[in-house]
Formats: C-alpha cells, sequence, structure tokens
C-alpha cells in the first residue's frame, strides 16, 4: 500500500526519492513570556524552551532528537508542526515556509503534517469509538466522497498498522497500550501525511510492545516513504531506528550526527556523558568502559548560563570562551557540534576534571512568582 492508496481510490503513486529536504528549521526560537501581576499582567521575563535550533530533516528519513527532560526536545517538535507559534526562526516545509501562513493554508498543511502523541490514552478522546477518531480528519480535509468511501480508507489504514476490522466499533479504554499507540498511528496515517513528528511514540509501553511499534514504524517509512521527526529519552530505541539524531540540551542543539557515527564517536561532552549511560549487554566491556557521571541539576531556561550553557557541568569546561562565548554549531568530520574544544577533547589533550555542583536559588534562576503563558496556534490541529 502506498501513501496514496492510503487515503484515495485512485490509482497509486510512487514512493518519493529519498535524499532532498523535506523540513529546514533555521534559528527556530520558543520563548514563553512570565507575567506577574494583580490587575494587569506584566512580563518578567521569558522562558527559553527552544533557542535558536538548525536542522535539516531529508525526505523518506528519520531525525532522532534525544536530551534530557526539559531541554525543549517536544516544544520544538510542536512549533514545527506550529502547534506552538515560533517566537522568530523560519520552518521551511517541502519549500513552503510556515511561520507566516495564513490560518486558512495552514490548516490544509496539516493534512500532511501530523503527530503520534507520548500518551495514547489522554491523546485519544474516551467518548469516541475507532472509526469516529479515525473519520474526523477525513471529514475536516473532506477526504472520501461518502461514508462508505471512508470507511473503506479507515479499514485499509487499519490494516496497515496491524489491528483487526472489528477494532472500529470499540473504544479506547477497551485496548491495551500497544493496541491504543497503533490506533495513534492511524489517525496520523489515515490521512497521507508526508512528516510524522513521534513524540516519545514507545515511551508508555512494555519493552515488548516497544519492539513492535518500533518494527511497524520502520515497515511503514519503507511501504510509504514517510518522513519521521522521532522525539525520544530511550537512547537505544533512538539508534535503531534514526538515521541521523540530534542531541538537545537547555533549548539548543549541542551535536547532530549520522546515528553510528554519534554513538561510535560522540564529540560533545554531553553527548559522551549520555553515551556513557547506555547499558553494554557485556560485563566485561561494562566494567571496564569509562562513566561520566555529571554534576547538578539542568539550569533555569528562564536564566541560561552565559556563553556554553553546558559549562556549569561540564568536567572539559575551561576558564576562557565556555563562560562568555556562546559556541557555534560548526561542522567536524561527519557531524556538527556546538564545543569550543572538541577537536582537543576527542584527541586526549584535554582531560577531564571535577565538577563542583552550582545551588541556583529561585531569584537568580528568574523563577519569581508569576504565570506562565503559553502561545499555541488557534484552530484544531486536524
Amino acid at each position: 500500500m502506498t501513501r496514496e492508496a492510503a487515503v484515495t481510490d485512485g490509482a497509486a503513486t510512487a514512493v518519493p526519492e529519498r535524499g532532498d529536504s523535506l523540513v529546514e528549521v533555521r534559528d527556530l526560537k520558543v520563548h514563553f513570556p512570565i507575567t506577574r501581576g494583580i490587575l494587569f499582567d506584566r512580563v518578567v521575563g521569558h522562558v527559553k524552551a527552544v533557542d535558536g535550533v538548525d536542522l535539516t530533516i531529508p525526505r523518506g528519513r528519520t531525525y532522532g532528537l534525544v536530551g534530557e527532560s526539559g531541554c525543549g526536545k517536544s516544544t520544538l517538535g510542536r512549533a514545527i508542526l506550529r502547534l506552538t507559534r515560533p517566537t522568530s526562526g523560519t520552518v521551511v516545509f517541502d519549500g513552503i515556509e510556515l511561520t507566516g501562513l495564513p490560518a486558512d493554508r495552514m490548516r490544509a498543511m496539516r493534512r500532511r503534517m501530523q503527530m503520534i502523541f507520548q500518551d495514547p490514552m489522554s491523546s485519544l478522546d474516551p467518548r469516541q469509538n475507532v472509526e469516529s477518531i479515525l473519520i474526523e480528519g477525513l471529514q475536516a480535509h473532506g477526504i472520501g466522497a461518502d461514508r462508505a468511501a471512508r470507511r473503506k480508507l479507515i479499514t485499509r489504514t487499519l490494516d496497515a498498522v496491524g489491528l483487526p476490522t472489528w477494532a472500529l466499533s470499540r473504544y479506547p479504554h477497551e485496548f491495551s497500550g500497544g493496541q491504543r499507540q497503533r490506533i495513534g498511528i492511524a489517525r496520523a496515517l489515515v490521512l497521507g501525511p508526508d512528516l510524522i513528528v513521534a513524540d516519545e511514540p514507545v515511551s508508555a509501553l512494555d519493552v515488548s510492545v516497544q519492539a513492535q511499534v518500533i518494527n511497524l514504524l520502520d515497515e511503514l517509512q519503507e511501504e510509504l516513504g514517510l518522513t519521521y521527526l522521532v522525539i525520544a529519552h530511550d537512547l537505544a530505541v533512538v539508534r535503531h531506528i534514526s538515521d541521523v539524531v540530534g542531541v538537545m540540551y537547555l533549548g539548543t542543539l549541542v551535536e547532530e550526527a549520522p546515528s553510528d557515527r554519534l554513538y561510535s564517536q560522540p564529540l560533545h561532552p554531553y553527548t559522551r556523558a549520555l553515551m556513557s549511560a547506555v547499558p553494554v549487554p557485556d560485563p566485561d566491556v561494562e566494567d571496564r568502559r569509562e562513566r561520566i557521571l555529571l554534576a547538578g541539576d539542568l539550569p533555569s531556561p528562564a536564566n541560561p548560563p552565559t556563553g556554553c550553557r553546558f559549562h556549569t557541568r561540564c568536567p572539559w569546561a575551561q576558564p576562557t570562551r565556555c563562560p562568555d562565548e556562546r559556541p557555534e554549531l560548526r561542522t567536524i568530520g561527519a557531524s556538527r557540534v556546538a564545543c569550543h574544544w572538541a577537536e582537543r577533547i576527542a584527541s586526549g589533550e584535554l582531560r577531564r576534571h571535577e565538577v563542583t555542583a552550582q545551588l541556583v536559588r529561585p531569584e537568580d534562576a528568574g523563577d519569581t512568582p508569576g504565570t506562565l503563558a503559553t502561545p499555541s496556534e488557534p484552530g484544531s490541529f486536524v
């Protein structure tokens, strides 16, 4: 089944060619204002959830995005789909700049960009059966001549994700977690999108079910030529499914590389720390390998450190450049890395040192009492 066959009754079209870029993100920023006041709100600061991200997602490929909680991964994904309005920067989707697109044209574009949410139970309406959930998007975009034609389309899509036809009359609570996630995948797939943003698609599932869902996403990509942005915490999952992996820290992209290269030769100190935490299924190797334990917690995005944002926790931080000069994302071999000393760290010229955890007081972090405004794009996602 091709993507065209999934959403129309017409002749099937070929899977699109891989290689050319489908999504280009340039200097994307999402800053949420912090307001405070009794009668009149006034802006007292900003939470810099995403702060100057550049990335490119090739057509037909999978871009994996990793980083610890609170680094801005999900906000970046939502900003690319314009579910959250960017503060500045550009998002170009298949040659069309999205950030300034009028609402009516953006609504039409949403057919080509869909999202798989982290928690399948909370993202599915418990009052709708599966048929109603899947038909809703088709009706919103005028796909299918009548109810019979739409039912044929959703039946074909259910078959593609491995669910039987009788599931159409059932409600979300009647399914297991893995089956509910398959319904979420079917809801995204039924419109025939080019891009799917998968936000933690397997984190709420058992390990055995995770493998089933990941394999399903792989099969659908091969069959339909889909492009994925996969946001995840599980580094093993990201390595398995991704062609290119980007590492985020405190709203910025600190390293990007082909999947195998990133896992075998990480260049940024933060990436090296992440990779050292991935367990190796060999006791001898596990006992001998280097472990990098980071001191302190993630700084507040309301008041990030000056210079390199990782320098307060970095075991290779230097007194020059790191505290006051923000590193650019530059190309080193097949990787892009935002670190002043990446080459010297890789060669062993710079050695690790102890890092003292820094106490961050509320007034230093900008966490003054107030309300965090979350500007979202008005209107329905479908």
